[in-house]
């Protein structure tokens, strides 16, 4: 049985891929910053009868992610699949309001703090997990990242979140070429603007669209490496 670790997978996007996963067969771990509202998310997927445990993960806190890596250890198990899909937009109401996402109004706070998240978190993450697959030379690792962060159509508001994703993207490459001589696969997507909480009831695709091309990436057997995709094709950086 795989193994797979989604952060931020209490609502969205991380939750469908649980529910997704699991409904596949593959032990879920279900991180989340909130443990109320994680063991909420948990005790649904559970009674669907997946294999799903909560456990709580807030990726800007070291701690949490000793915690985590304490308990694999102790536990002698494994991540077969890191699904790094926790993040933040904090500039604005959403990606349509630019009344303050102005690089000229933004402060810079409120970019590191988003950075701290959607590409530290990430990071942390990969420092504490990809070695243990190292040591079985299997693993993927997927980035939950954003056409927002590809600079070949790099536009203008919401810098903190789109140099967070910029740097994620970058932060998959350099992964990925250290890893190049394993079998373990690290790629970054792009769900699209899809209908959560964060995307707005406006937004043009489903949470089961979004969802699509990391499911792919965790269960296919043979993922491409080093990768910018979205709906399971590549896309440009």
């Amino acid at each position: 049985m795989k193994t797979v670790l989604i952060t931020g997978a209490n609502r969205g996007l991380g939750f469908e891929t649980a529910r997704q996963l699991g409904a596949k067969g593959y032990k879920v771990y279900l991180g989340a910053r909130n443990e109320e509202k994680g063991k909420i998310a948990a005790e649904i997927l559970l009674k669907l009868g997946y294999n799903v445990e909560f456990i709580k993960l807030d990726v800007t806190k070291t701690s949490d992610i000793r915690n985590l890596h304490d308990r694999l250890k102790k536990n002698s198990e494994s991540i077969d699949i890191l699904i790094n899909n926790a993040g933040v937009f904090l500039e604005s109401s959403g990606p349509t309001d630019i009344s303050e996402a102005s690089i000229f109004k933004v402060d810079p706070v409120i970019i590191l703090k988003t950075i701290e998240a959607n590409t530290m978190g990430p990071l942390k993450l990969i420092q504490s997990i990809v070695p243990l697959m190292m040591e079985k030379n299997e693993g993927r690792v997927i980035n939950v990242s954003s056409q927002m962060g590809a600079l070949s159509e790099m536009g203008p508001f919401w810098p903190g979140y789109r140099m967070s994703k910029t740097a994620l993207n970058a932060l998959t490459q350099i992964v990925s070429a250290e890893v190049e001589n394993t079998n373990i696969s690290v790629n970054s997507i792009c769900p699209g603007w899809v209908r959560t909480d964060m995307g707005g009831e406006n937004a043009h695709r489903s949470v089961e669209e979004g969802v699509a091309t990391a499911v792919w990436l965790a269960t296919c057997e043979e993922p491409p490496k080093g990768k910018f995709l979205r709906d399971c094709k590549v896309i440009d950086w």
